[in-house]
């Protein structure tokens, strides 16, 4: 029965819900790829060996897709941990920021207009 949970290659798996207890999201806002996680403090108790991973990657600031290549999570289960790491209050989460809106097309077009009438 072992043999089934193996991987010759990459050794025993753990399935995502698992590290997750079954959650497939998170409370609160989501990690967009391109935000910024830093590692704030060490923990007061002991976690998930998942949970010292991410902490340990992002000692310094780094981007969640990097931080999910780096731990070899999946985006989302990496999400639903760090929501527990934000929880916590042991990593620091920076959005990226707003980008400008776009003008409106008929803007556009009448600034083009006028570059052409001088």
């Amino acid at each position: 029965m072992t043999e089934r949970w193996l991987d010759r290659d990459a050794g025993p798996i753990v399935r995502p819900y698992t590290m997750t207890r079954g959650r497939t999201s998170a409370p609160g806002p989501q990690f967009d790829l391109v935000a910024v996680v830093t590692a704030v403090r060490r923990p007061d108790r002991d976690l998930p060996s998942e949970h010292l991973a991410i902490l340990d990657a992002c000692r310094s600031p780094v981007s969640v897709a990097d931080l999910a290549s780096a731990t070899g999570l999946a985006v989302g289960v990496l999400r639903v941990l760090l929501a527990d790491l934000r929880d916590a209050g042991l990593v620091a989460v920076r959005l990226p920021a707003q980008t400008a809106r776009v003008p409106h097309e008929s803007i556009l077009r009448d600034v083009l207009a006028g570059l052409k009438a001088l």
